[in-house]
């Protein structure tokens, strides 16, 4: 009787949820619509355009430019579901282990990249990689390595997983409170029973968290995906897409299309591919994750 007291009617929760719904449409859905359109048309940012129907995207399917773009985008991202995800986990154990103290502490110290612009972060990661300056190279000097000195962001070989490890710093921090959160709505007798029947801390991580916390790792790895898939500051500051092409991503070369070239028409169909490709590997690993889940619980 009390629920059914407090239940609001259908047309407040329709009032509560109008607002929201029209910041989205207008910040979303309306500039995606007039993406779509703007990719019809050969369009230097003036009030003059040219129809071209779909000729920018006969133009991207042959973009091999973008397509290299593209392998580097899913390189960063594998790397940082390993490096982000998969080492949040790792901290999210630790800290949520009996034997660790002072766990704020940590948590703040862990989370604290997480505050910091991705501009600043990529500053500080370009002194670091310094040759003349960087604490990479001094370091190496100090240990009596000075044949391993390099220009590190010069290096084709080098540059992506170099781009690749401020991306994983700043943001294992985020994902290891959201791993700690959903550790922390576990059970806790089901841990005691665990330790009581022998189980390890790397049997417990894999056989009972892993499990229980599969969603909330799932949500993790999207997040993951769709942040990495638009990646453009770090790589802006840092190298600008080079050396050459070397760390070009998908965003950075649709800026320079856009803006460096004056494409208009041009830079908006890849952001549009963009879209695309991101909500395909996003639906991609979501499927693949269920498919293990299920072979492992029929095995």
């Amino acid at each position: 009787m009390l629920t059914a007291a407090i239940k609001p009617k259908k047309r407040v929760i329709f009032l509560y949820l109008l607002i929201p719904m029209a910041v989205y449409i207008f910040v979303v859905f309306i500039p995606l619509v007039a993406a779509f359109f703007y990719s019809f048309f050969e369009w230097k940012g003036g009030p003059n355009k040219t129809f071209i129907g779909f000729g920018n995207y006969a133009a991207l399917i042959k973009d091999t430019t973008f397509w290299e773009s593209f392998g580097h985008n899913m390189y960063i991202v594998i790397a940082c579901i390993i490096g982000q995800v998969g080492l949040a986990f790792v901290f999210a154990m630790m800290i949520s282990s009996r034997l660790v103290r002072l766990k704020g502490i940590h948590r703040t110290f862990c989370f604290f990249p997480n505050t910091i612009s991705a501009v600043s972060i990529g500053f500080i990661w370009t002194m670091i990689y310094d040759y003349r300056r960087g604490i990479l190279n001094w370091f190496l000097k100090l240990i009596g390595r000075p044949d391993m000195v390099k220009v590190w962001l010069n290096e084709p070989d080098l540059v992506l997983p170099l781009i690749s490890i401020p991306l994983i710093w700043q943001y294992i921090g985020f994902y290891m409170v959201i791993i700690i959160s959903a550790i922390a709505s576990v059970d806790k007798e089901i841990f005691e029973v665990a330790e009581l029947d022998g189980a390890n801390g790397i049997q417990r991580a894999f056989h009972i968290v892993l499990p229980l916390i599969k969603n909330t790792l799932l949500v993790c790895v999207t997040l993951c995906i769709a942040g990495n898939m638009k990646v453009f500051d770090h790589i802006f500051v840092m190298t600008a897409g080079g050396p050459g092409n070397a760390s070009n991503v998908m965003a950075m070369y649709g800026y320079k299309i856009a803006f460096d070239q004056q494409n208009m028409g041009y830079g908006t169909t890849i952001s549009l591919a963009i879209f695309v490709l991101s909500m395909t590997v996003i639906g991609g690993s979501q499927v693949l994750v269920k498919i293990l889940t299920k072979e492992k619980e029929t095995l």
